[in-house]
């Protein structure tokens, strides 16, 4: 949201403001061109229905939260998301951007998106038809209301289970309860497991109470973790207790707090340096990659780890910007 400077000869109730955009409901983009004239108060009060409609359209899922006989209104919105650098298909002839066109081949045309529908194929080729409003008949009472079925240690879970996690916040009527909620939850150590309906699919869901507020984590059916093949078959009889003694003294080496700021996404980070380098004509010279081989001798490798292990390691990067140097002029020929 932008706005403008109001003039030096303006009075103070008045402010002057032009060209602004928000989002309202829908993610609909309005944009308003013309200058409006209003009273500070007035404009004040735009500026926060606004901003909470903008928080609202943002939101991931809205109902309540069932306790018991206690209701607690509350709206979902996304805790994390992943980041990358995504790049566009080109046409290698034109680098013209390719674009995913929809085309019925019995009609053989290009179609628009109001004329699609749904349909299941219960055949090959033979569909199901289906209204958005005959697939919202479907909706269980878990896609408005998610209930607390019972309440765990989080450490029973095995966070394999993990999905998604969501912030949830809740609306100013519900507050209190909430509040209610997350303070009992905290002081028994005890997590909530819940159900909700959301993006077609009932979630069975884990609810943490943490200092800042309640946070949820979406997480797998029992039927959708796969089992790795030979995984948990490794024979242990070869280790030997001085090996096991040499490697529990590394990890102690290694143990400390976690702290996420550490961390970041290299791979991420070299393909920026790769962008960058490109929109400015740069040279890019490459790293070579550390190779690495498994250990023949497992107490020798051990026994150097330790010796060997520096304060704080650095990350090399592959990627180093080599800047342009100006050519220097050539020497000129003797003769004779």
């Amino acid at each position: 949201m932008q706005f403008g400077t109001p003039h030096a000869t303006d009075p103070p109730e008045i402010l002057f403001y032009r060209k602004f955009a928000f989002y309202s409901s829908g993610y609909n983009i309005r944009i308003i061109t013309h200058t409006i004239v209003l009273p500070v108060s007035v404009t004040l009060r735009i500026i926060d229905a606004l901003t909470l409609e903008a928080t609202v359209a943002a939101s991931t899922w809205k109902g309540f939260l069932s306790f018991g006989l206690v209701s607690i209104p509350i709206r979902l919105s996304p805790a994390a998301r992943t980041e990358r650098i995504s790049f566009n298909q080109l046409h290698n002839v034109c680098h013209t951007r390719i674009k995913m066109p929809l085309f019925c081949p019995t009609c053989n045309r290009m179609v628009e998106r109001n004329e699609i529908e749904k349909g299941y194929e219960y055949e090959k080729d033979q569909y199901l038809l289906f209204t958005e409003a005959e697939i919202e008949e479907a909706e269980p009472d878990s896609a408005r209301t998610m209930e607390i079925i019972e309440f765990v240690k989080v450490e029973e879970i095995d966070p394999l289970y993990f999905d998604a996690s969501y912030y949830a916040a809740p609306e100013k009527e519900g507050a209190k309860a909430y509040h209610l909620l997350l303070d009992a939850m905290m002081e028994t150590g005890y997590a909530a497991i819940a159900k909700v309906t959301m993006h077609s699919r009932e979630n069975i869901v884990i609810i943490r109470a943490r200092k800042e507020g309640l946070t949820l984590h979406t997480m797998f059916y029992q039927n959708e973790v796969r089992p790795a093949v030979e995984y948990g078959s490794t024979d242990k009889e070869n280790v030997k207790e001085q090996e096991k003694a040499l490697a529990m003294r590394l990890i102690d080496s290694l143990a400390t707090q976690f702290k996420p700021e550490k961390f970041h996404d290299a791979y991420q980070e070299n393909l920026q340096k790769l962008i960058d380098a490109k929109a400015h004509g740069q040279k890019l010279t490459i790293v070579p990659h550390v190779s690495k081989a498994p250990a023949i001798d497992l107490m020798e490798a051990l026994k150097k780890s330790l010796a060997e292990k520096p304060a704080q390691t650095q990350e090399q990067a592959p990627l180093r910007v080599v800047p342009k140097r100006a050519e220097s002029p050539r020497k000129a020929r003797k003769t004779g």
